[in-house]
């Protein structure tokens, strides 16, 4: 069990230390650097415009979900490594959906602990863009939105 801890301690410890690292090259060594006034849009209207199409897209979603789970048998017939991608891909999905959507309320309390929730999406995403070999993905979505997500870190308490 001690170890498991630790584990989890290690695990705590490296993601505040990549935390403190993109924070010294996304905010404090940035080239470009958001203006106040864009920040406090993005704070402030940022939640419900997720909100918003979040409700919007949950038939969709529920859709994609649904035909996903009635299409996974078929994705193998592209091949195992195709089969896999598409299994991997929603189930991150469906990961970052989630993470996104409790983040929410602190969002709008502006909380430390919902934009973490927003790291961590961020950072799945990276992980399944790497996992489906989807490097535009990784290298702009991730490079992104981790860049407007610690540009506004500090309007979270």
């Amino acid at each position: 069990m001690a170890k498991t801890v630790k584990d989890g301690a290690d695990i705590k410890s490296a993601l505040s230390q990549l935390e403190d690292t993109l924070d010294l090259y996304l905010v404090k060594k940035a080239p470009f650097s958001l203006p106040e006034s864009a920040k406090e849009v993005i704070v402030k209207y940022g939640p419900w415009i997720t909100l918003v199409i979040l409700v919007m897209a949950l038939p969709a979603i529920l859709f994609a979900f649904g035909m996903g789970a009635v299409v996974a048998p078929f994705a193998f017939l592209g091949g195992v490594r195709a089969g896999v991608n598409f299994g991997v891909g929603m189930l991150f999905s469906a990961a970052v959906l989630v993470i996104e959507a409790l983040a929410i309320p602190g969002l709008f309390k502006r909380k430390m602990s919902a934009w973490r929730l927003m790291f961590y999406g961020s950072l799945l995403s990276a992980v399944e863009a790497l996992i489906s070999f989807n490097l535009g993905g990784l290298v702009i979505g991730t490079g992104l939105s981790l860049y407007v997500l610690f540009q506004i870190k500090s309007y979270y308490k």
